[in-house]
C-alpha cells in the first residue's frame, strides 16, 4: 500500500525505521527484532541509506527481503549525495522491478570524513530534483524530511519552509520530521508548514532514547537540541545505559502522549533496530491493535 493510501486511513499510523546491519550476525538480530515488532503493526518499516549513499546495495536487498519474506509494507531511504543521476535511476528501477511502492528522498549526510556536503558531479543537487524523478516512475509514494528545528544548512526558518513547500509541490505525498526533544517544536513548524500551503501529512519521528552518550552524539550530528528538563535528566543517567533505557522509553511515552493529542496522522519510531524500547511504548499508550 502506498504511503497516500496510508495516511489517507483513519487512526493512527505507527511506522518503525530500521538501519542495515554490518554483519550476518546484525541481520540475524535485526530479524529476529523485527519478529518482536510485527505485533505493533506498523504500517510500514523504512530502512536508512548510510552516509554518502554507503549502504545502497544492503538497504535495496534489506527492503526487499522485509517486503517478499516478512510481508511488510516498507520504505525506502534514497539520498542524492554520493550518486549519479544514473546510479539514482537505477536503484529506483530496481524498487519498481521489486514492488518497493515508498521511498523517502533525501539530500543525505556526506561520507565519514567529509565536513561539507557536496553533490555528485553528475548527480541532483537537491532533494527536490529526486523527488521530482521519482514522481516522474508513476509507481512511487514518496516522503520527504521535514526539520522542526530547520534544517542545519538553510539560511533561516522562511527558507526551509518554502523548500519544504517546493518538495511538496515536486510530489512528495508526506514529510516525516527528523528527530526532536520539545514537541513545541513540531507544533510550531506544522503551524508555520500549513501557513506556506503545506497540506500533506507531517508525521513527527521519535526517537527513544538509549544511552546519555548516544544522544549527544545523534543531537550533535543532527543539530537539534537537548531541553533543559530533559538535560537534567540525562545527567542523572550518565553512567547508567540500563536507567537511561528506561528514562527514554517514559519521556518517549510522553512525547507521544501530546502528539497523539495534538492529533498527528502517525509517529514513525527511530528503533535502532531494537524492540523493546518500541514495544514498551506501545503498551504505555495502550495502542488498540497491540497484540
Amino acid at each position: 500500500m502506498k504511503l497516500r493510501d496510508i495516511y489517507a486511513q483513519p487512526g493512527l499510523t505507527r511506522s518503525v525505521e530500521f538501519f542495515p546491519p554490518k554483519t550476518p550476525k546484525g541481520d540475524a538480530d535485526l530479524f529476529r527484532e523485527v519478529e518482536v515488532l510485527k505485533a505493533f503493526n506498523p504500517a510500514f518499516c523504512s530502512v536508512t541509506y548510510g552516509a554518502g549513499g554507503s549502504t545502497r546495495e544492503k538497504t535495496v536487498e534489506l527492503v526487499t527481503k522485509l517486503h517478499d519474506e516478512l510481508g511488510l509494507e516498507t520504505m525506502c531511504h534514497l539520498t542524492v549525495v554520493g550518486q549519479s543521476r544514473d546510479d539514482v535511476r537505477a536503484v529506483l528501477e530496481k524498487l519498481k522491478a521489486a514492488g518497493i511502492e515508498n521511498l523517502i528522498a533525501l539530500a543525505g549526510d556526506p561520507p565519514p570524513g567529509i565536513t561539507e556536503w557536496a553533490a555528485h558531479s553528475d548527480g541532483f543537487h537537491h532533494s527536490a530534483e529526486l523527488v521530482s524523478e521519482a514522481a516522474a516512475h508513476n509507481c512511487f509514494s514518496i516522503a520527504v524530511a521535514g526539520f522542526p528545528e530547520v534544517h542545519p544548512r538553510a539560511e533561516s526558518r522562511e527558507a526551509d519552509l518554502r523548500y519544504l513547500k517546493k518538495k511538496v509541490d515536486a510530489g512528495a505525498d508526506a514529510v516525516i520530521t527528523q528527530l526532536f526533544f520539545d514537541n513545541d517544536d513540531y507544533y510550531r513548524y506544522v503551524e508555520d508548514a500549513r501557513r506556506v500551503g503545506v497540506n500533506v501529512p507531517i508525521v513527527p519521528g521519535v526517537l527513544a532514547i538509549q544511552s546519555t552518550a548516544q544522544t549527544r552524539r545523534f543531537t550533535a550530528l543532527c543539530k537539534s537540541k537537548i531541553p533543559p528538563r530533559l538535560e537534567a535528566m540525562l545527567v542523572k543517567v550518565e553512567n547508567d545505559d540500563a536507567a537511561a533505557l528506561e528514562m527514554g522509553i517514559d519521556y518517549a511515552t510522553e512525547q507521544c502522549e501530546g502528539l497523539i493529542r495534538f492529533g498527528v496522522p502517525g509517529i514513525h519510531f527511530y528503533s535502532l533496530n531494537k524492540s523493546r524500547s518500541v514495544m514498551a511504548i506501545a503498551k504505555n499508550l495502550s495502542l488498540a491493535t497491540l497484540a
